[in-house]
């Protein structure tokens, strides 16, 4: 396989429009364009939009979009100058073409096979235990074109087909397992078994990685390459993605989903991914290790190292389980490499979004002290919200612990002694927060008897209502002198055992 890498391969995704994209889909378009990219080949997008019935609106337009933000660029595609030909239903005309030749050199035919009849045979052939397929009825009946007729491609009906897998090695397939395969549906629609191998050939496809769902078909598409007197591509079949339960994680809702499912599977979509602030980098990084490993422990990695040191030999044959946790703790990662400056940009549209009048957010400096005091708190951008939510709003209800720090006989003499230590400034530079807390920690031990930890969790318990969060002097420099001075009267006020 090391020889590979030296010829540019060129490979594609091609997704059906028929349901949400989710990460799934998005991992066998990931494989495709780190393999392209890693023999400085080329990344074709395909839309295979030939399954009319179930096309869902708006559903292309969606899968694009999560390409372009994961950094998914395709060399060629719907939006390419001559855009028409990657949309398979723009190109009728040339799988009619070939449909014909096949029927013109007797390696297809028609079928007018009812759905009625049809049933039967399923059913008797279930009976005998045998495999239900298509009994090749109408294969010497020399049926002319017709209303309602399909074409059926001639497999051969003894034998073996073989099928050469990268990842698997060479399978064998019993040709007498295999009914003839609709090619052309009576509608004029290729089925994908026609399209997508037309498509391969004239495209240039050297290798076809996709699902290993596609596996039992592909002695099909074998046997019409060599109807078509073609060579085949080079075909890689990907472990499915399941979800936890093992499941094959699907694009539309089977609508029987408890509550803690319904979320798990949100997590899989992209939109939400987008919408709740992960990185595409970290989500990127997170797909490439679902069925491929770089041959180290090393695990965080750029998009740019991972095409480096991506190779077909090291795909995994075996299923891969979503994990929302181990998502999370890629983002998580990927956050601690930016800088506050970076982390500030990219988090600061969420806080305006939650508080367009905040004038704080006009200013640069305090946004990225903000940011600073609260980057280890958020597994994505969005979180920035509730991990920031002490800066805008004083807390309206205290957690039964930090009501319980409020409560306790030292808080009135730490939140009195604050109080009276804070300065007649507007805001505390971080550095004289720091030297504020030292000595009111000097002061109480010397006067009280008070440690650190019966000082300062009461402080925070008053000023943002919980016991977690900042660090004590960060929330002392972010607020307002006058915004401290009301929290800790409205703490002091707050029990009456205070």
């Amino acid at each position: 396989m090391s020889e590979q890498t030296r010829n540019p391969a060129r490979t594609r995704y091609a997704p059906s429009p028929t349901g949400r994209t989710h990460l799934g889909n998005l991992r066998t378009a990931l494989f495709a364009w780190l393999w392209a990219r890693h023999t400085d080949g080329q990344f074709i997008l395909r839309i295979e939009d030939t399954d009319r019935e179930r096309l869902v609106a708006g559903a292309q337009e969606e899968l694009m979009d999560a390409l372009r933000w994961l950094g998914l660029n395709w060399d060629e595609g719907p939006d390419s100058p001559n855009g028409s030909r990657y949309v398979q239903s723009h190109n009728l005309a040339r799988y009619r073409e070939v449909v014909q030749h096949l029927l013109d050199c007797g390696r297809a035919y028609y079928c007018d096979c009812s759905p009625e009849r049809l049933e039967i045979v399923r059913r008797a052939q279930q009976a005998r235990g045998q495999k239900p397929r298509y009994d090749n009825h109408c294969r010497r009946r020399r049926l002319e074109a017709g209303d309602q007729r399909v074409v059926r491609l001639a497999l051969p009906e003894n034998g073996e087909t073989l099928v050469h897998d990268v990842l698997r090695g060479t399978i064998r397939f019993e040709n007498a397992d295999h009914g003839d395969p609709i090619i052309l549906k009576s509608d004029g629609y290729p089925t994908y078994h026609l399209a997508s191998v037309v498509d391969d050939h004239d495209m240039g496809i050297t290798h076809v990685i996709r699902a290993d769902e596609w596996l039992p078909s592909t002695p099909i598409h074998v046997n019409l390459y060599a109807a078509l007197g073609w060579q085949p591509p080079q075909f890689v079949h990907l472990p499915l993605v399941t979800d936890h339960e093992r499941r094959k994680i699907k694009k539309r809702s089977d609508g029987d989903q408890s509550a803690e499912y319904a979320e798990y599977a949100e997590m899989l979509r992209v939109a939400t991914l987008r919408e709740r602030g992960y990185l595409p980098q970290a989500v990127l990084n997170y797909l490439a290790f679902l069925g491929w490993h770089p041959g180290s422990t090393e695990e965080i990695m750029t998009p740019e190292e991972i095409v480096a040191r991506f190779t077909l030999e090291r795909l995994s044959t075996s299923p891969a389980v979503f994990d929302v946790d181990r998502l999370n703790w890629f983002n998580q990662q990927h956050l601690k490499r930016l800088s506050n400056a970076e982390l500030s940009a990219l988090a600061l549209p969420y806080l305006r979004a939650a508080y367009p009048e905040a004038a704080q957010l006009a200013d640069p400096a305090w946004c990225e002290a903000l940011i600073a005091a609260v980057r280890d708190e958020l597994i994505a951008l969005a979180d920035v919200v509730t991990a920031a939510r002490f800066a805008f709003e004083p807390p309206q209800t205290f957690t039964t612990e930090a009501l319980a720090l409020l409560q306790a006989p030292n808080a009135t003499v730490a939140l009195n002694a604050l109080n009276d230590a804070l300065p007649n400034v507007a805001r505390l530079t971080h550095a004289q927060a720091e030297e504020l807390l030292k000595s009111l920690r000097d002061q109480l031990k010397q006067a009280h008897q008070l440690s650190g930890k019966q000082i300062l969790p009461p402080i925070r318990a008053a000023l943002t209502g919980s016991t977690g969060g900042a660090h004590l002097a960060d929330i002392l420099a972010l607020l307002s002198v006058a915004d401290l001075r009301e929290r800790l009267q409205r703490a002091l006020a707050h029990s009456p055992t205070l």
